[in-house]
């Protein structure tokens, strides 16, 4: 349907819900014409006017929540959600939808409850258990995670979200080899995923098997979609196999495919500095300070490589921008002290020297 086509439409089912003002089924004609048309401030408006006729409209509340979940309201969206688990308690939907909210706001034991009680209603939908071991996976519980996405694969063995996130733990509990097969699989049911083909050439790195790394790194560059990403990791890998003038230049394509982005700039610093490159990787820096001059973390990088090239004096400096922009960090402050004092010991032993 055309914008044209978009417009007549509304205006049709207006003009209805003006003959017909107690139907609600014009109500969601109405809502779902807006939304073909992005036009969500009304769609809400549509929905409130709607709930003043029914306020147990079941598909309204689920439709308002989860309008305020995408638009990270989640306070919003819970409003509405536990309205609908009133009007319908048995409808695991609405549990479901719950649990991803309070998982959104990072509260794992509400989250968790919610989960629970979707599979009180519904225990066979392998999408719950993803869900449920996302959440372990988000807190870093990662042996509950493989448990979660285990069940959700004896559902369903050619779940892909399941089998790339299972991928991902493994590959996290460093079981390189687990990891590899699932990704293995994903990559075999949809050989055009680009991401999986990252993640084969990227555990084929960790584990040394350097052919085959560089293979799928050139597989995952031939694939649709955005290359800095896999620019940046392949010259990661390079890097490690000490293959560091092709990661230079790959780091340069990444930066000249996205040139507003500081990642690959601090990753060709980072290179450059570990190969005692110190200018090059100074400049590098600056560019990413360029970039993002309040990343507290790149003034860090910055004075690094003054202090290993021995100009403590601009390191101190860097250091003291660092714990200026972030002064509740232990860690910035500890290294900034500790070169700090090392420079005076120095300054004053270099005193008695002379006198």
């Amino acid at each position: 349907m055309d914008k044209k086509e978009l417009n007549k439409a509304i205006e049709k089912t207006v003009l209805k819900m003006a003959m017909e003002p107690n139907n609600i089924e014009h109500y969601h004609e109405l809502a779902k014409y807006y939304a073909m048309d992005n036009q969500y401030e009304k769609v809400i408006s549509v929905y409130e006017s709607l709930l003043e006729i029914d306020a147990k409209d079941l598909q309204t509340l689920l439709n308002l929540g989860s309008i305020w979940y995408y638009s990270k309201e989640y306070k919003k969206a819970l409003k509405y959600f536990n309205q609908a688990m009133i009007v319908n308690p048995s409808n695991y939907l609405v549990y479901y939808n719950i649990a991803n909210t309070y998982a959104e706001m990072k509260n794992f034991s509400r989250a968790l409850h919610f989960y629970n009680r979707t599979l009180d209603f519904n225990s066979q939908d392998p999408e719950i258990y993803n869900a449920i071991a996302l959440l372990y996976h988000d807190f870093e519980d990662f042996v509950e995670a493989r448990a979660y996405y285990e069940k959700a694969l004896s559902l369903d063995n050619n779940n892909l979200t399941a089998l790339i996130d299972m991928g991902n733990v493994c590959f996290k509990l460093y079981d390189y080899k687990s990891a590899l097969g699932y990704y293995y699989k994903v990559f075999d049911l949809a050989p055009n995923n680009k991401t999986v083909a990252l993640c084969i050439a990227n555990t084929l790195s960790v584990c040394k098997e350097k052919e085959k790394c560089y293979q799928y790194f050139e597989k995952a560059l031939e694939l649709e979609g955005d290359n800095y990403k896999a620019y940046t990791c392949y010259a990661i890998a390079k890097s490690d196999f000490k293959d560091y003038d092709e990661a230079v230049e790959l780091y340069k394509k990444a930066i000249e495919l996205n040139p507003q982005e500081a990642n690959a700039h601090i990753l060709l610093g980072n290179l450059y500095s570990n190969v005692k490159k110190y200018k090059e990787a100074e400049q590098e820096y600056r560019e990413a300070l360029r970039i993002n001059k309040l990343d507290p973390s790149i003034y860090v990088l910055v004075a690094n490589v003054f202090y290993m090239n021995n100009e403590i004096e601009r390191a101190i400096n860097s250091y003291r921008a660092a714990v200026n922009m972030r002064p509740e960090n232990d860690e910035y402050k500890l290294v900034f002290i500790q070169v700090l004092e090392d420079y005076i010991k120095e300054a004053r032993k270099e005193d008695l020297i002379a006198s």
